[in-house]
């Protein structure tokens, strides 16, 4: 009896020693276990499969109640922005031709720096005035022959009418634009329709079994009663679903990718506002070239070289032989690998903010790939010049991501949870691009994840203050976007979003949206030299 007592209490002696030893170096005794639950690509979500059939669609999970207070403030604003209006005959909508466009105190010759204000009546089909706001109008001023461009301000006075005001800021011959691309009515539709399911874009997940494969639907959210996957990141409380196989874990999803669904919440009329002859059609008319000379004005002061946490003016600048000029702040001439040098620059988010890998590559030629041993166009891409210590790497965000192409979703994270899991210091640059893959889905969706990005970038700089962070908004994309899925009122809702979310952070912005106006590219993947103004932005922020 003795001899079994003294080893029960050897036993417990050693258990006790065991634990100390584990919360001492672990902080968490139990976090032994968890790490071998699962494989480590996958170990960053929490798998649960869901075995009841449930009777209802299986919703988003509730995010944590701060940022749902916050999701519904940043959405009423852009509701008191966005109005219903009411649609009963295309006759009835904003036309383009019966709109007039006067430009106020017309001059012979204008100067350059002057401002420049046109007031725009809105009227119907009918010729009758508009007595509401809320279209959608993009307005440009450019010189071809000279490669220059800005965009105009838009002031909606809710009435029908409009100021459009331009800032002339070259010397010569300019045309001026107000193109029409949606009318307020298929603005208001397109708000409502917006709010109205996840299902424009379906995804298909591979899961490999030993030799086999096996495709499952997948969704941000599912309406099944089959047997699901969830794969959801505990701390924000974001998942993404996928039917189960039979007899396979949830753990063996290795690939993804998506398809177009043809589903539409509008009706039949709303959707022949949206016939591409009726998308960015032109208001001002053939008398729209004014000219402007210099006028012996006086030099224009100095401005400050542009840098992080600086606020950007409307138009954010313009662009003259194809180069980029801010208007509230100077660029300096960088040389790309001294100001790189020692630096590691993660590039997170969509295949927008990848070409300015490419553009890197091809701009520094000791740059090196690194094999990360992933296959496909958008595997996760490292670079290096050991000799001058530049690392640069570009990850995707995670869902959703909409593309034909399949991509590995094994090591694919969210960007809050990569941006956690970065130490940060003064030679650290993180640059994130959210957005186009957002478009199809309800604007709650974005909202949402930009806010999770803004609280991780907030314990970044808590922690690491020196770390540089660049936010780079979208891209205008194609008129011949599908409105309902892709279009650019859909991403114009997210770049108010964004600058809503994240100006109270001390990060560079490139307003890639105003940029993208000025050049008139209307390319989601905008040419090499618009990526360089970009760039060249970015160099100036961090050098």
């Amino acid at each position: 009896m003795k001899t079994m007592t003294s080893l029960k209490s050897l036993w417990v002696l050693l258990f006790i020693v065991i634990f100390w030893v584990s919360f001492t170096v672990f902080r968490n005794p139990w976090k032994i276990w968890v790490q071998f639950k699962l494989p480590v690509p996958l170990s960053r979500w929490n798998l649960v499969t869901t075995s009841s059939c449930p009777t209802v669609p299986l919703n988003l999970p509730v995010s944590p109640k701060g940022t749902e207070l916050r999701v519904r403030e940043v959405l009423e604003k852009l509701d008191q922005q966005i109005p219903p209006r009411p649609f009963t005959h295309l006759n009835t909508t904003t036309s383009a031709t019966h709109s007039t466009a006067t430009i106020l105190n017309p001059r012979d010759t204008h100067c350059v720096g002057d401002k420049l204000d046109v007031l725009l009546e809105a009227r119907d089909h009918l010729g009758h005035r508009k007595e509401y706001g809320g279209d959608f109008l993009r307005a440009r001023m450019s010189s071809p022959a000279l490669k220059a461009g800005a965009s105009g301000k838009v002031t909606d006075f809710n009435n029908g009418t409009y100021l459009i005001s331009f800032t002339l800021f070259w010397e010569g011959p300019v045309a001026l634009s107000v193109l029409l691309i949606h009318p307020s009515e298929g603005v208001s539709a397109l708000w409502r329709a917006r709010k109205q399911g996840y299902d424009r874009i379906i995804f298909t997940g591979r899961f490999v079994n030993g030799t086999s494969q096996v495709h499952t639907e997948c969704a941000l959210v599912l309406n099944s009663s089959v047997e699901l996957c969830q794969y959801l990141d505990a701390q924000d409380q974001e998942a993404f679903y996928c039917v189960k196989p039979p007899n396979v874990p949830c753990a063996a999803l290795t690939h993804m990718h998506s398809k177009n669904v043809k589903v539409s919440y509008l009706s039949q009329q709303e959707r022949s506002l949206f016939e591409r002859s009726n998308i960015g059609v032109e208001i001002m008319g053939k008398s729209n070239v004014i000219s402007v000379s210099k006028c012996n004005k006086e030099a224009v002061p100095a401005k400050e070289r542009c840098k992080l946490g600086k606020a950007s003016a409307v138009p954010s600048g313009h662009v003259w032989k194809n180069t980029w000029t801010p208007a509230s702040c100077s660029l300096a001439p960088i040389k790309m690998k001294d100001c790189l040098r020692g630096k590691f620059i993660h590039l997170m988010g969509d295949s927008t903010i990848r070409q300015w890998m490419e553009y890197f590559k091809s701009s520094i030629n000791t740059l090196r790939s690194v094999d990360l041993h992933e296959t496909g166009k958008l595997q996760q891409q490292l670079v290096v010049d050991l000799d001058e210590n530049i690392k640069i790497q570009w990850t995707k965000h995670s869902y959703p991501f909409i593309t034909s192409l399949a991509y590995s979703v094994k090591e694919m994270e969210y960007i809050a949870r990569i941006i956690d899991r970065t130490g940060g210091e003064k030679n650290t640059v993180i640059v994130i691009s959210l957005g186009q893959h957002f478009r199809p889905f309800p604007i709650d969706l974005f909202i949402r994840r930009a806010l999770n990005v803004h609280k991780a970038l907030q314990r970044l700089l808590l922690r690491s203050p020196d770390t540089m962070v660049v936010l780079k908004t979208e891209n205008i994309r194609e008129m011949s976007s599908d409105v309902e899925r892709l279009g650019d009122f859909y991403g114009y809702t997210q770049y108010l979003a964004l600058k809503d979310i994240f100006q109270d952070l001390n990060v560079g912005v490139i307003d890639a949206w105003d940029m993208t106006i000025a050049y008139g590219t209307n390319d989601v993947h905008p040419p090499q030299h618009v990526v360089g103004s970009q760039i060249n932005i970015f160099l100036n922020y961090i050098c």
